[in-house]
């Protein structure tokens, strides 16, 4: 149910760039097949060394296979990866602005939980050593949050709605959210929405590891991240973008596009209660869920699957399962983490799990937890382990949750008309 007269919106292309790889198909083939992107930060990697011992590293991004050359001095990296997985999203689409959208009628949401740390790390640490000359007049362009957007609007000439959001780690969620926001409100027709973030340099790593909020003490890197499992002791850090195409159904349809899900609903809430740990009662979660679900027009028994926030930490795997308890009572949807081959791309996670999550809608498989091993007893759920799970998704939440309390859940469902095909291999069958 969409509502009289509202319009529908449809995901009709994905980008997705991680420590998996970058391209939707292979990171899905990959996650449905159990395979982690997850390894020690080798000798040359700002990580090397600092005692951050996992983390999740995207493939290079060269400036000029993005930008122009001209334009490639001072970009963070945060902003080369939106503007691959854009590039990717863009042309899975086959969408051309200007000839299949009028370019004030497209919008661009493309967001980050931090924008362009590392590039204001280093010219902080040129300043300090070498005085006023050292700080670039590109220091601003290259470190604000706002700057991906914007050079996703720059590059393909998208003159109309563009915003960056910043809620930490529900930042990419909330941009796909926006999305469906603006194309039910006639404000655009079509929407390049998701997030990246780029955090693997020491000072924001160690933050998080002083904070003991990163896992450690896995001799093999590959299981350090085991969301809901009694040996979990924190998340590991990663890099990453994704992003989503998201059009007007009726105008998707008249181009000839294909869809690989729709967009169904969302909601928000947020917990006020501490800046960085969830209510242990899991009530803004669920009220989150019960938001998306109602806005999409369902009722809990219509949810089939779960993409769960599930960064692997003690207190928010508790509170998220106590969550979708308190939604779906008995009868537990399907639930996975997919951060546990991922790791945790914080403003880029919602939106590369919305993504991930309309694969499986598409190609009617659901990928497993990695490293689930024994189930926490406060996590208990339909968990998929061992192996992908086959079967058609009539409706599947994602959560994303964040520091500050913001919660952010969408609803998806199997698009009309033409559907884009997905064969992922691992599945089971």
């Amino acid at each position: 149910m969409t509502g009289v007269g509202r319009p529908r919106a449809v995901v009709t292309g994905i980008g997705l760039v991680s420590s998996l790889g970058r391209g939707a198909g292979a990171t899905f083939e990959a996650l449905c097949a159990g395979r982690s992107g997850l390894r020690r930060p080798p000798e040359g990697h700002p990580l090397h060394g600092s005692g951050v011992d996992v983390a999740g590293i995207a493939p290079d991004i060269d400036a000029t296979s993005v930008l122009p050359p001209s334009e490639g001095r001072f970009v963070d990296r945060y902003a080369l990866l939106a503007l691959a997985a854009a590039d990717d999203a863009i042309a899975d689409a086959g969408l051309v602005v200007g000839r299949d959208v009028d370019p004030l009628r497209a919008a661009v949401v493309v967001s980050s939980g931090g924008g362009g740390l590392e590039t204001y790390e280093e010219q902080a640490r040129g300043r300090h050593a070498r005085g006023r000359a050292a700080v670039s007049p590109y220091l601003l362009p290259g470190m604000l949050p706002n700057m991906a957007a914007a050079r996703v609007a720059i590059k393909y000439g998208i003159r109309g709605y563009s915003a960056a959001i910043a809620t930490a780690c529900a930042a990419g969620a909330q941009s796909v959210a926006e999305a469906l926001r603006l194309i039910r409100g006639g404000e655009a027709d079509v929407v390049i929405c998701g997030g990246s973030d780029a955090p693997l340099h020491p000072t924001v790593a160690l933050a998080f590891g002083n904070a003991r909020a990163l896992a450690h003490g896995f001799d093999d890197p590959q299981e350090a991240s085991r969301p809901f499992d009694t040996r979990r002791n924190g998340f590991v850090l990663a890099e990453g973008a994704g992003v989503l195409v998201v059009e007007r159904a009726d105008l998707a349809a008249a181009r000839g596009a294909a869809a690989y899900a729709e967009l169904l609903g969302w909601g928000a809430t947020t917990d006020a209660y501490r800046p960085t740990t969830p209510r242990p009662d899991g009530e803004g979660a669920m009220a989150c869920m019960r938001r998306a679900i109602a806005d999409a027009g369902l009722a809990p028994a219509d949810v089939d699957y779960v993409n769960t926030h599930g960064t692997g930490t003690k207190l928010g795997d508790v509170a998220e399962a106590k969550a979708v308890r308190a939604v779906f009572g008995s009868r537990s949807p399907a639930v996975s983490a997919t951060k546990s081959m991922t790791g945790h791309l914080l403003g880029g996670a919602g939106a590369a799990e919305a993504a991930i999550t309309a694969l499986a809608i598409a190609g009617e498989v659901v990928p497993a937890t990695r490293n689930l091993d024994t189930v926490d007893p406060a996590c208990e759920l339909d968990h998929v382990r061992g192996k992908a799970r086959e079967g058609r998704v009539s409706a599947a939440v994602s959560n994303s949750f964040a520091f500050g309390g913001h919660n952010l859940s969408l609803v998806l469902g199997p698009a009309e008309g033409r559907v884009r095909s997905v064969t992922p291999e691992g599945a089971a069958r």
